[in-house]
């Protein structure tokens, strides 16, 4: 009879992957067959190959799978996530679009996000920043301002949050994602780049997601690419509806069950919105993510 070890997959590379095996060595595997839709975070069953290969034989049922879709392919970014920690900074400017659609896949996922406003120190933007995500405050997301250039700072502010949990650590380009890796695991030695003044926008510095150990407490940090896009063409109506959970309560009052809460008469949704109880750039993002589901059922 064949015996399989256990382990965790902390890094993925096209073809091949590495995974954490439970006496702590990391070995690199292959997936068996044509398919390899292993992914970081992944809890798989290995069969060993030598002192430091082996295959994937299977991988165990997911907590929960966050990723980002369109209409040709999808980006997979981590499984067995307890928490989405999204990095944004008040330069160069981040979206509101983006980090709204994060958001969204996380609580249709029933995954638990905070943000963290990077970069304090260049006050210029800084209260056009806090003024953004005043409404996501308003629905009591975390969000915590630091400095990543403050070490020993950042590192105090976040452990506390991290602490015996699997994090997946998520931003656009350019908001010091990869600044505040090193703050938190300074083994992991991520390059930095000063984003490009002329474009206005990041570099991509990190180029393949990978799980990391912090330092000092039981926890994980698990670190992907930045990103420019963020399709959620994945998600049905209810969990578009799931992704914004200040519709939950008022949705109690619509008069018809499958309310889109756009047009319908009685609406619940649209009384909390006119009462001001519902932001409006909210209410606009889940009218596009309505209008691009209906677009993808008509392809």
């Amino acid at each position: 009879m064949t015996t399989f070890i256990k382990g965790r997959v902390i890094a993925t590379h096209g073809r091949h992957c590495f995974v954490e095996l439970e006496d702590g060595r990391n070995i690199k595997c292959f997936q068996r067959g044509k398919r390899s839709d292993v992914t970081v975070g992944d809890y798989v069953q290995v069969q060993a190959q030598g002192q430091d290969e082996g295959s994937i034989e299977r991988i165990d049922e997911r907590r929960n799978l966050f990723f980002r879709s369109d209409e040709f392919r999808s980006k997979q970014f981590a499984a067995n996530i307890d928490q989405l920690l999204i990095v944004v900074a008040p330069e160069p400017e981040f979206s509101e679009d983006l980090l709204g659609r994060a958001l969204t896949a996380a609580w249709a996922a029933s995954i638990q996000p905070f943000i963290v406003l990077n970069k304090i120190d260049l006050s210029t933007h800084l209260e056009r920043a806090r003024t953004k995500l005043a409404p996501l405050a308003a629905l009591g997301v975390p969000i915590l301002e630091l400095s990543a250039l403050d070490i020993s700072h950042s590192v105090a502010l976040l452990q506390p949050m991290l602490k015996e949990k699997t994090t997946l650590l998520l931003g656009q380009s350019g908001m010091g994602k990869s600044t505040l890796l090193n703050a938190l695991v300074p083994a992991a030695q991520a390059h930095t780049q000063e984003h490009s003044q002329a474009l206005g926008t990041g570099r991509h510095t990190t180029t393949s997601t990978r799980l990391y150990h912090v330092p000092g407490i039981t926890g994980s940090i698990i670190d992907s690419p930045g990103f420019q896009a963020f399709g959620l063409s994945h998600l049905e109506l209810d969990d578009i509806t799931r992704g914004f959970p200040e519709f939950h309560a008022a949705m109690q009052n619509c008069r018809f069950y499958n309310c889109t809460h756009r047009h319908e008469p009685g609406c619940g949704v649209q009384q909390a919105l006119q009462a001001g109880q519902i932001h409006d750039e909210r209410y606009a993002l889940y009218q596009r993510l309505l209008s691009e589901h209906e677009q993808k059922g008509r392809h």
